[in-house]
């Protein structure tokens, strides 16, 4: 698997936009691709919800935190410096099996930090039975793309406040608030490690070598953003 390159803190859509352009050039990259990837503030929903029920848009306004849709389903995600954030993209078309081979890859490789850490049913991982990595994917025409999220330092305050998920989903997990059920990794693995190390551990068990986009990458990664910034998308009129 090659490691691909790309720069931290840029808007998550540019890096949704970079699994859609690699995801359809999957063939190219023999086993499939991985990255890791870093964002300021900022909640991303999924593509048939409605942002005013998902989002505390207030809260989001006053805190300078971003919203957007992306175009897979799913629910309401917040992430932050302390998420690590991961794609996953291989030239396979059976994802289901894609999905679970990498859940149990990511798992594998937190064990071996220390971590007693177990995929579950809902595709999440956890450690010690709370949450540390939510996951979703889903298949294209000539290969599958895994992304999820690894929770290293988030603010979970502002993570509470920004989303607003239903009373419904918090019974449903038997939890009265989102604090409950989630975990960052950074007090589990030591005041000697950071985001960046992580994301090293993470890629050296997936990946074999890596490569840098190209200007002609950039380019047509950079014009795909740009349908998620579309007012349409983003307010799904």
């Amino acid at each position: 698997m090659i490691e691909i390159l790309v720069p931290n803190y840029k808007r998550l859509t540019w890096y949704l936009a970079a699994e859609e352009y690699l995801g359809q050039n999957i063939l190219s990259y023999d086993e499939g691709v991985f990255f890791t990837w870093i964002v300021k503030p900022t909640v991303i929903f999924g593509r048939h919800q409605v942002m005013a029920e998902e989002v505390n848009l207030k809260f989001c306004e006053e805190n300078d935190i971003q919203t957007y849709r992306r175009k897979s389903g799913g629910g309401c995600v917040y992430a932050d410096e302390g998420n690590l954030m991961l794609s996953y993209i291989v030239p396979k078309t059976h994802a289901e099996k894609v999905f679970q081979e990498y859940l149990d890859n990511i798992a594998s490789i937190l064990r071996k930090l220390g971590l007693n850490a177990v995929k579950t049913e809902h595709n999440d991982i956890l450690v010690d039975g709370r949450k540390v990595s939510g996951n979703a994917c889903y298949a294209l025409r000539d290969g599958t793309i895994v992304h999820g999220t690894m929770l290293y330092d988030v603010d979970f305050t502002q993570l509470q406040q920004a989303i607003t998920p239903s009373v419904e989903k918090m019974a449903k997990h038997g939890v009265q608030s989102v604090r409950q059920r989630v975990r960052n990794l950074r007090p589990l693995l030591g005041n000697t490690s950071d985001i960046n190390q992580l994301a090293e551990h993470l890629t050296k068990g997936l990946c074999t070598e890596s490569r840098q986009l190209t200007a002609e990458d950039i380019e047509a990664i950079d014009t795909i953003e740009a349908t998620y910034l579309n007012p349409d998308f983003l307010y799904s009129r």
